[in-house]
């Protein structure tokens, strides 16, 4: 398989004449608010290694372009996998068309920065092909002789590098180059007949070279199958109002999910979301501080600059239970009359940008996470997350969790299988009654879809107990 790095992506010197370029973003925008041409070059492969053998291998490589008009609430926009002044006049025709007969006052460009999260090499060089096979056989190998009960493994190495260029009205050139890489490991265990799932996984904008090294992946690998054993010992889960505390780091995806769609900015100004027109009121329990950072280097959902070319910004949306802050793009900031946080952000040239979360986190308090647990007298004690479902609207969440306890009386019991927690983010929020001291991130395994696009996130948390969820369960 040949991956040989081409030349940096520079496609006003390669593919289109950058005068004749923005001359056609500045007639396409004339009379409009804000606009601009988004170029992108990605290059990915993934390597799937499947009960014994190599399932999966891919390498994949697109570029294109986007060129967007906006007007008021509405935005045109024309897209192309053909970079050129040809096609670039066609996309310009299209997005025209939300300008109309004009009248809009062309918004300022964002202020360029010189800030840099991550390296811009290609993970996917970062290792040899062979390497990356080699890495994957011996993952398969070492789980199997770790226990006589694995029956199936399947572990994933993936890596990808985006590069953008993006040209404003005005003339302004930003340009990013964001690697990405991962690895993921799954292991099926069977006892009497019964079979149960563990996986882990992680990366972020990195290189390859750290996830190929046998001290991560041996650790990655022993954690999916401890997950695996503990799913093989569960008991059905309970079912009915409980108190329930919820582990450091991946369980932040509830907070992503239940909570953080709801402060993105194009929710609000409509009137959708269940925290608009809230600014300012308490919202949540006191001590509860919520942020969207994508300033964190190296993080997976972190990015130098958003896909208008905003930075990116270590954003307060809750502050000690207080609304201070919603999540923007330039659209919805211009429309709401407050500044673009850098969020921004679109899955490839062929997407509209749209306000979407970076890395979304709770700080920490100052309990310990064993007195939290230990103060529970009758509940669940949920640390891994699988799926869920959300309604934006009034915040509804229903989660699975994938590594869930018992607890009676302030000791954590059996592990318990097919636990879901049903409630709303606005009372969850208000429900909280202990924040541990133990704030961590997720090892780096979020994407998060919204109106189709999907985009890398990262998420956060301490150890929290929320009261009075409602837990959805088997046991009788």
């Amino acid at each position: 398989m040949s991956t040989a790095d081409p030349a940096p992506f520079r496609p006003f010197a390669t593919h289109i004449d950058p005068d004749a370029s923005l001359a056609v973003l500045r007639g396409a925008t004339d009379g409009a608010d804000d606009g601009e041409i988004f170029l992108e070059r990605r290059r990915s492969e993934a390597l799937v290694f499947d009960d014994g053998r190599l399932k999966t291998a891919s390498y994949d490589a697109s570029e294109g372009f986007g060129l967007r008009a906006v007007r008021g609430e509405t935005a045109g926009y024309g897209h192309s996998t053909e970079i050129s002044e040809a096609a670039l006049r066609r996309a310009a025709e299209t997005a025209r068309l939300a300008v109309g007969a004009g009248g809009g006052t062309l918004a300022v460009s964002p202020q360029p920065t010189n800030r840099r999260l991550y390296g811009d090499a290609n993970p996917i060089d970062d290792a040899t092909f062979a390497v990356k096979i080699e890495t994957l056989r011996a993952i398969d190998a070492f789980a199997r002789a770790l226990d006589p009960r694995v029956v199936q493994v399947s572990a994933t190495l993936a890596a990808s590098i985006q590069e953008v260029s993006i040209l404003r009205p005005d003339g302004t050139l930003v340009a990013d180059t964001r690697p990405m890489s991962r690895l993921n490991v799954s292991v099926i265990v069977e006892q009497d007949g019964r079979r149960e799932q563990g996986g882990m996984g992680g990366g972020g904008r990195t290189g390859l070279g750290g996830l190929v090294d046998r001290g991560h992946w041996e650790g990655l690998t022993r954690e999916a199958l401890r997950i695996a054993l503990v799913n093989l010992a569960a008991e059905p889960a309970p079912a009915g109002v409980m108190d329930v505390v919820l582990g450091p780091g991946w369980p932040g995806i509830l907070l992503h999910e239940a909570i953080g769609h709801g402060l993105e900015g194009d929710a609000n100004r409509k009137g959708s979301s269940a925290f608009a027109g809230l600014m300012g009121q308490q919202i949540a329990a006191r001590g509860v501080t919520v942020l969207d950072d994508g300033t964190l280097p190296d993080r997976r959902g972190s990015i130098t600059v958003d896909d208008e070319g905003t930075p990116s910004g270590r954003n307060v949306l809750i502050e000690d239970g207080i609304l201070t802050g919603y999540m923007q793009d330039r659209q919805n900031a211009r429309l709401m009359g407050t500044r673009p946080t850098g969020n921004g952000r679109r899955e490839s040239f062929a997407h509209a940008p749209m306000p979407r979360m970076t890395n979304t986190y709770m700080l920490g308090g100052e309990a310990d996470p064993a007195d939290i647990v230990a103060d529970l007298k009758d509940g669940l004690y949920a640390v891994g997350f699988g799926g869920g479902q959300v309604d934006i609207t009034n915040g509804k969440f229903v989660f699975s969790c994938t590594e869930a306890y018992r607890v009676r009386n302030g000791k954590i019991g059996a592990p318990v299988r097919g636990a879901t927690l049903i409630g709303d983010g606005a009372t969850a929020l208000r429900r909280i009654t202990a924040i541990g001291n133990d704030m961590a991130l997720d090892p780096g395994i979020g994407n998060c879809g919204k109106a189709g696009p999907w985009v890398p996130v990262g998420v956060g948390q301490p150890t929290l107990r929320i009261g009075g969820l409602t837990v959805g369960g088997s046991a009788a």
